[in-house]
């Protein structure tokens, strides 16, 4: 649960394809008691109905206006109540939510919650929306991050499908005995093609190293192990030996390796700030 910290207190933020802040946090900052109370008053608001109905007028095809209606002409009266459950059953409105279970309560539309906040405290609504900006600006980081990650992998990929193959060999070539050893699953085949052990051989030989075989990998070879396994997927399918496999797998690793060493060093060197 992602949460807008506004001033020391913690706003519960739903995030989806549009985001819904927590009413009943804010609330918590006039009332920590009693929240709901202090949403239903302003429910009561003729204002915040004008600006509710405004509201889903312009973003709510389904808004229910004869309803709406009737709701702005009574409000204001001593006998006029409003709840969310209310306002929502009975105009359809999408603008506010309730939610039950660990993170329940009341939720708005960004735009509404703000102009909750605004009639909890004018200082605390510049507190949330300076924390949630925060929120978005660093979402915004990381979708740009994940989008030149995938950008500099599709551009390695390319060069590894396109250029020809190089005779320096990096990923060590198996012996015929390593071939034709029965390996105990998939994964064991997949790192004896690339990297020359199994992953109990890894933790033999460096026991001092945290983590498995592929957690001490670099860029390099988690990229060709990505490739060998859609690789092997697909021999797999076709009924090819396991021997067969690994052989050529380890040949691929060997041809895939080489190239991107060789003519991959910018890219490679990008990549690698991203992490």
């Amino acid at each position: 649960m992602v949460k807008i910290k506004a001033n020391g207190n913690e706003i519960a933020l739903l995030t989806s394809d549009t985001d819904y802040i927590s009413l009943t946090d804010i609330a918590k900052y006039k009332d920590s008691e009693n929240p709901a109370d202090i949403i239903k008053n302003w429910l009561r608001n003729r204002n915040t109905l004008e600006f509710l109905g405004a509201w889903e007028k312009m973003n709510n095809l389904d808004f229910k206006l004869v309803e709406f209606d009737q709701f702005r002409n009574e409000a204001g009266l001593n006998s006029f109540v409003m709840s969310p459950k209310k306002w929502i059953e009975t105009t359809n409105a999408v603008g506010i939510k309730s939610t039950a279970g660990r993170y329940g309560g009341t939720y708005a539309h960004s735009d509404i919650a703000f102009e909750f906040a605004s009639w909890i405290s004018p200082e605390f609504k510049l507190y949330i929306i300076q924390d949630y900006q925060r929120l978005k600006q660093e979402e915004s980081y990381k979708n740009k991050l994940e989008w030149q990650t995938n950008r500099y992998i599709s551009k390695l990929n390319y060069t590894i499908h396109t250029d020809a193959i190089k005779n320096n060999l990096i990923t060590p070539t198996l012996t015929t005995t390593q071939i034709r050893h029965k390996y105990a699953s998939e994964a064991d085949i997949l790192n004896m093609a690339l990297y020359g052990m199994t992953a109990k051989e890894f933790k033999n030989k460096y026991p001092e190293k945290e983590g498995n075989l592929r957690d001490n990998s670099t860029i390099e070879q988690l990229m060709i192990m990505n490739n060998l396994q859609i690789l092997n997927a697909d021999m797999l399918k076709s009924g090819v030996s396991s021997e067969i496999r690994l052989q050529k797998l380890n040949e691929i690793a060997i041809e895939q390796q080489n190239i991107l060493i060789k003519n991959n060093q910018k890219a490679l060197q990008e990549l690698k700030k991203l992490k």
